[in-house]
């Protein structure tokens, strides 16, 4: 059917940053199935070996590459090969990020910097780099991805909420500046997933009982349950393929509901 294929990403590459594991690589698998060609990076070898062989076990040929997105001579070098041995990029994904929970007055200023470093500045570099190509190409989609905390506060996160409002008026702003070129940049605001990286606010208490986090969630949460990383692949193919492309400069947050719920009186 022809509505079918408006959600079709035959013959697109799609970068996905920090796709190795976690969220970046549910979202990869999902735009392979549409279609894509998946090209990813991380940090260090290691990690991009880790995920080559959990794409190639799950049959999917990516290419991955090491970078450091917060560097824009690395990222500018990684663009231009990528170009070269892959194609140009289509679809980005701003995937990369990272989190350190700390109280704000015990954080470090050099620890604020990393995460808003991480979080907001490598996502203005990476899309500062595929963005000439796409104006050039007269199309492309960016993605990025924001968080609960693009909209809420909450203790021990300021540097990450920070980042991550900054990364929700970014993808406002490309929207407003590239629009005219066909370019839609738009943003996924994930609610509690269940990765590694939450596990520890999921872990079982000695008794057996929940974590009190865990429940705490779990209460405010209309779904009654953490979201699984495959739940944002439906999202991803939507905002990077035809079916979108009047939808700019948009957060489409996948929460289970969190944002439209008050919560149950005690």
């Amino acid at each position: 059917m022809a509505n079918t294929k408006n959600f079709s990403l035959e013959g697109k590459v799609a970068l996905i940053t920090g796709a190795s594991y976690g969220i970046g690589y549910a979202i990869a698998k999902a735009l392979a199935g549409a279609g894509a060609t998946i090209v990813f990076n991380d940090i260090k070898e290691e990690l991009v070996q880790k995920g080559l062989e959990a794409y190639k076990a799950d049959g999917i040929k990516a290419h991955g590459y090491v970078c450091d997105v917060t560097n824009e001579d690395a990222v500018n070098e990684f663009i231009a090969k990528v170009e070269k041995e892959v194609g140009n990029v289509d679809i980005l994904v701003n995937n990369a990020g990272i989190i350190k929970r700390i109280p704000m007055h015990e954080m470090k200023a050099s620890e604020f910097r990393q995460v808003i470093d991480v979080d907001l500045n490598a996502p203005f570099i990476v899309a500062k780099a595929v963005i000439p190509t796409m104006m050039k190409m007269g199309h492309g989609k960016i993605i990025n991805i924001c968080s609960m905390m693009s909209e809420f506060g909450r203790e021990t996160v300021s540097a990450y909420a920070a980042a991550k409002g900054g990364l929700k008026m970014l993808t406002r702003n490309i929207a407003s500046e590239y629009g005219a070129y066909n370019i839609q940049c738009n943003g996924i605001g994930p609610g509690y997933i269940a990765t590694p990286q939450t596990a520890p606010l999921r872990e079982k208490q000695p008794d057996g009982s929940r974590h009190p986090f865990d429940s705490f969630i779990i209460s405010k949460t209309p779904a009654g349950r953490w979201g699984e990383a495959d739940d944002l692949g439906g999202p991803a193919v939507f905002l990077a393929s035809e079916a979108s492309d009047f939808v700019n400069g948009q957060i489409l947050y996948v929460d289970g509901g969190i944002q439209a719920y008050i919560g149950k009186q005690p």
